[in-house]
């Protein structure tokens, strides 16, 4: 068995420290997979080859070429450029231990402690016990003074494969067995530092074979690396041996090491540049990204505080379209902005911060905070628009009807009113027979009583055309003069009818008595005309209702209607009754009537005529009611479909907000483990947005069917955008904290225990998980972690950017 010791473990010869990784058990290993014997065999046999070809020797048989000694003796000779001491070259068995003996001893010597191999083992060509020892030399001298940042030996050798590899796709090196098995981590090393051999974007990962083989034919030609391993072996093994990989990466390592030098020298210089260059231009991109968001900001709030009123419903709807482009096209890249502008202020600060340059000072007026309160001044601005222009829609609305409406009664009206003065004005009672000025009286009683009737009418008109004005529609003064040409008429018609009637009255003694068939048909045929008027008014009066109890109360209020017009039809056949009776009557007496009846204008033809005119537009107020009725329970349907997707997206980025809060207190793991586990999250979150957009065509829907309000949820599609974002926004900001946790962690040298120590004890004494404590609990976490101030600080700001000044502020209060 082959002890491998750690760091503690150090040289007799030079004192310098040694690492040796903790291997398992030599026989265990080669127990658990003999193929990795047999690969062990090919690579230590080459690479023993590759040292002993500069002395003009080699090795057929690893077990058996080293069993003298002599061949082994050469090999450190070479390796450590040192001289052992002289061999014995007889050939007794006892030469060829003391040869051994020396051999090992020299290996004792520098810092390698070997436990069970002896002298003994090799002479008797033990084979696992040769291929442990030649692995303790590969270690010793080809492994071990392997550095990269701080990181020495296998892990330094690891990561000087992935610092190489990582620009090349299809490779991840995180191990020294699975991640080779493909062949393109060879190519991408080779290709890395000489990509004039290789073209290695015509290598393809399903094609492991021709990967490796055309790996270790070129570095066998071109870089003087003997081929250690056999491509079909690593193929056809569930897991390569890590030690035969390592061995023959080592030999990359060491090839470009010279290279690998200077190119770390000039990049340190670089980065130094570069890092100012950033930071200065990072200065410029955020003065000028500010600049710019502060100045759309400026022109855009007047937009949204503008209240210039428009005449109808269209043009404010083209506002409306305008205000939606704004929301959808126009804030979102915005939005973004604001976001970018907070994260590279951020970023820039913790830069400078590492750097110990100053802190960035951004010129007045261009703070985040300033760019924070013109933000919330767009947004209230932003609200108030978008109530503005609901309401004036509305209003518009009601407006286009009331004006439809009042025009339709007046056309009525003045319809009725057409040639009434010349009536009431012509003096036909003065050259008339009494029977003539009887007629004449009772007919004009007719006219007051339909005149009577008309009142409602015009003081409808007068009470739509005051609600217009109330309004402020913009055609008041059409309306107005309209209105007032209708009273004035209605007033000299008033006035027209009190001369006649009293006319008629001073000649009355004169008159006979009129039938009074003809005066009751009068009487009863005026307020029933007017009422059929009235009903057909009714039945073509339009109608805007926005849901389905308005919509069901003009349905009800039409059914009610209908159940009058039983009893209508009764008044109607009683009124033709009467022209009946006259009929009869004169039939019976012999009686020749002059015309029509003198005291009214309403026939019952028109009677018949205007009747049948209503029946017909009942069905027709049914179809449109139901079409109404029918929109109404698709548009409900619509406000279901959207409230259903809107809860479902509302609980959902509320509960990631809350997950997100959580994560970012309780992450464990390396920082760069937390960082690639937030990037997957930001992944899983980014793939919700099909429900997002989902709700998007539902809410394209409803602004289309124009629906402004939704009873079944409290979102708006407004919110859920905002919120939205904020979830994009708290998982960037999270993403951006971790990697300048990462930054400050490589600059202030802090290592992974001691951030994951004071990360554990700042969860522990924050109770709330707020990511703020007070001062007492500040003091109980310095008390316990019995660390310096400002080392605590320092790791408490690598924690967690976001908690510096509530810890800054808790320090101060301790020292107080």
């Amino acid at each position: 068995m082959v002890d491998y010791h750690n760091a503690n473990n150090q040289s007799s010869a030079g004192g310098e420290e040694i690492y040796m990784e903790q291997e398992n058990d030599w026989d265990r290993d080669l127990l658990l997979d003999p193929a990795w014997e047999k690969q062990q065999r090919k690579t230590f046999t080459a690479w023993c080859n590759s040292h002993l070809r500069k002395s003009g020797t080699q090795i057929e048989n690893i077990e058996e070429d080293f069993r003298d000694g002599l061949k082994l003796m050469l090999l450190l000779e070479v390796i450590a450029g040192e001289r052992l001491p002289k061999p014995e070259r007889g050939k007794m068995r006892v030469h060829k231990i003391n040869n051994v003996n020396k051999a090992l001893d020299f290996i004792a010597s520098k810092g390698v402690k070997l436990v069970s191999i002896g002298a003994e083992e090799i002479v008797d060509g033990n084979a696992k016990m040769t291929l442990g020892m030649i692995w303790t030399i590969i270690l010793r001298f080809a492994i071990q003074d392997i550095s990269v940042d701080e990181t020495s030996a296998k892990e330094g050798l690891l990561l000087w494969c992935q610092r190489k590899t990582a620009p090349y796709k299809n490779v991840n090196v995180q191990n020294f067995h699975i991640s080779w098995k493909d062949g393109l981590a060879f190519n991408a090393l080779i290709h890395r530092h000489r990509p004039d051999l290789i073209d290695y974007d015509r290598l393809r990962k399903d094609d492991p074979v021709t990967n490796l083989n055309n790996a270790f034919e070129v570095a066998e030609k071109h870089l003087d690396i003997p081929k250690m391993l056999d491509a079909e072996d690593i193929v056809g093994t569930l897991r390569p041996d890590e030690k035969a990989i390592m061995t023959y990466v080592s030999s990359f390592y060491h090839a470009f090491s010279g290279a690998q030098k200077a190119e770390t020298a000039a990049n340190r210089i670089c980065k130094v540049l570069a890092v100012n260059q950033e930071n200065e231009q990072m200065m410029e991109d955020y003065e000028k990204l500010a600049s710019e968001l502060l100045e759309w900001i400026r022109r855009t709030i007047p937009w949204l505080e503008n209240r210039t009123q428009e005449k109808t419903v269209n043009d404010m709807q083209a506002k409306q379209e305008d205000f939606r482009d704004y929301r959808c096209v126009h804030k979102p890249p915005k939005v973004q902005e604001k976001c970018q502008l907070e994260i590279s202020f951020n970023t820039l600060q913790t830069k400078l911060r590492l750097s110990n340059r100053p802190a960035f000072m951004p010129s007045e007026g261009r703070m985040v905070s300033d760019i924070n309160g013109a933000w919330h001044n767009l947004e209230g601005a932003e609200k108030g628009y978008e109530e503005w222009i609901l309401s004036e829609i509305r209003r518009l609305e009601r407006l286009e009807h009331l004006a439809e409406k009042f025009h339709q009664k007046a056309a009525i009206h003045e319809s009725w009113t057409d040639g009434k003065e010349a009536m009431l004005t012509q003096k036909d009672f003065e050259t008339s027979t009494l029977s003539e000025v009887k007629a004449l009286l009772r007919k004009h009683e007719a006219f007051e009583s339909d005149l009577a009737a008309h009142q409602d009418r015009v003081e409808q008109i007068a009470a739509i055309a005051q609600e217009l004005n109330e309004l402020d529609y913009y055609d008041s003064a059409s309306v107005n003069a309209r209105c007032q040409k209708i009273c004035d008429q209605w007033d000299t018609l008033g006035a027209f009818t009190q001369s006649r009637k009293e006319s008629l009255e001073r000649t009355e003694k004169q008159l006979e008595s009129i039938d009074e068939l003809y005066l009751e048909y009068a009487k009863r045929a005026a307020p029933f005309n007017n009422w059929m008027e009235g009903a057909m008014e009714d039945l073509q009066d339009m109608f805007i209702v926005h849901n389905i109890e308005e919509i069901q109360g003009l349905i009800t209020a039409h059914e009610q209607f209908k159940s009058t017009l039983a009893e209508a039809n009764k008044e109607r056949e009683a009124i033709q009754a009467i022209q009946a009776e006259v009929q009869k009557i004169a039939q019976s007496n012999g009686i020749k009537l002059s015309g029509a009846n003198p005291y009214t204008t309403i026939t019952p033809e028109s009677i018949d005529g205007k009747w049948e005119k209503a029946m017909a537009m009942v069905p027709l107020r049914d179809n449109a009611l139901q079409d109404e009725l029918n929109k109404q329970n698709s548009n409900d349907t619509l406000r279901a479909k959207f409230a259903t997707q809107a809860n479902t997206v509302g609980a959902y980025i509320q509960a990631k907000m809350e997950e997100i809060g959580r994560i970012s207190i309780e992450m464990n793991g390396t920082l760069e483990d937390q960082l690639s586990s937030l990037k997957e999250y930001q992944k899983t979150i980014m793939s919700y947005m099909p429900e997002i957009n989902t709700l998007e065509g539902f809410h394209q829907l409803i602004q289309e069917a124009l629906i402004f309000d939704n009873q079944y949820t409290s979102y708006t599609m407004e919110h859920l955008r905002v919120g939205w974002e904020q979830l994009l926004t708290t998982i960037a900001r999270t993403i951006n904290e971790v990697e300048n946790q990462i930054l400050t962690r490589d600059a202030k040298g802090i290592s992974q225990e001691q951030l994951y120590e004071y990360r554990a004890s700042f969860n522990h004494f924050d109770k709330k998980r707020s990511g703020q404590m007070v001062s007492e609990d500040f003091r109980a976490l310095l008390i316990s972690t019995g660390n310096s101030l400002v080392l605590l600080l320092l790791a408490c700001r690598s924690v967690s950017t976001g908690h510096n000044t509530c810890i800054q502020q808790s320090v101060a209060k301790v020292l107080l």
